[in-house]
């Protein structure tokens, strides 16, 4: 069927981060149109530009339906989708690369596992098409993530991916937390599903997919741990910590005082005298930086309006 009019709201958004991809967007254009005609829903095709220094934007020129946002310059692949999901008004938004290795043809099982009553429903590329370094990289990724972030999802690598829009109301994407998205809206209760999706070989263009990619990840991986343990009250840890440190520290000084007190010895060349009052004045300062932070995140909730915890529906009898 032929996209309805473009002033009704669509029922899916199809969102696509673009960087050096011109001989694949038509293709992938196409895909996802037939795709999308063939469910019978209306949707919107929302390309993102991530300043693309080929004939990206070119190729899209023509393209029909279509929403295209240009980048200024390359922000990353986060910053895309944030930036495509905001301009989003579909009631689903779906997500995918924009290398052709996600097929369109797989949108079809997303929608049938939200049914279930999942909110996010992410694809699992069980058998991936990649490099061996990529693989290998991947697989440590996943290992940590699952030690810290526990979304009980195997691929959280994969772009294709289906998201209620309620997901996104409160919501800013940073650095390259588009990977984490399912672990930070289970933190708002909302339930995570995984479907099994193809996965292609590339044909056209290069990888982006680096080491420093991985390191970025790695340090939003930790920063999405903290805030889905921490969020609500960082005293716990930096307090936590902090008291620990001042214990350890007075002991040691206690220790030497009855050296020194009741045992004569002498503590001019000893180290530990030194070391006790380092480990007391850390815990003092952790645990005042914990009080610091915990101001600061009722700040947040407080500016945001925003609560620390999510409602799902309200019912009441009459």
């Amino acid at each position: 069927m032929e996209n309805e009019n473009l002033n009704s709201k669509p029922y899916l958004s199809i969102v696509v981060p673009l960087y050096n991809e011109e001989g694949n967007v038509e293709e992938l254009h196409r895909r996802i149109k037939s795709a999308c005609e063939a469910l019978g829903k209306s949707y919107e095709i929302i390309f993102v530009d991530d300043g693309s220094d080929d004939k990206t934007v070119e190729k899209c020129v023509g393209l029909s339906p279509l929403k295209l946002i240009k980048f200024r310059r390359n922000f990353g692949q986060t910053a895309a989708f944030d930036a495509g999901i905001k301009q989003s008004r579909g009631e689903i938004i779906i997500t995918m690369d924009g290398d052709l290795q996600n097929d369109p043809q797989d949108i079809s099982k997303l929608l049938e596992k939200m049914k279930e009553g999942y909110d996010v429903v992410s694809g699992w590329r069980w058998q991936r098409k990649d490099s061996l370094s990529k693989k290998i990289f991947s697989r440590g990724a996943d290992f940590l993530r699952k030690i810290l972030l526990h979304d009980e999802i195997h691929d959280s690598g994969c772009s294709l991916k289906a998201y209620k829009k309620e997901c996104f109301d409160e919501m800013d994407l940073f650095g390259e937390m588009h990977r984490f998205i399912p672990a930070l809206v289970s933190i708002s209760g909302y339930k995570v599903g995984e479907v099994k999706v193809s996965h292609h070989p590339r044909v056209h263009g290069k990888t982006k997919y680096n080491w420093k990619r991985v390191v970025k990840g790695f340090v939003d991986m930790i920063s999405v741990w903290f805030w889905e343990k921490f969020s609500n009250r960082p005293l716990h840890l930096f307090g936590g910590t902090g008291i620990l440190f001042f214990l350890i520290g007075a002991l040691i000084l206690v220790w030497m005082a009855t050296e020194k007190l009741f045992l004569g010895h002498s503590l001019s060349e000893r180290i530990w005298p030194m070391v006790g009052i380092f480990m007391v004045l850390m815990g003092i300062q952790f645990f005042i930086s914990g009080l610091l932070a915990d101001i600061m995140v009722r700040s947040y909730y407080k500016n945001r309006k925003n609560l620390n915890y999510s409602i799902k529906e309200i019912i009441e009898n009459k």
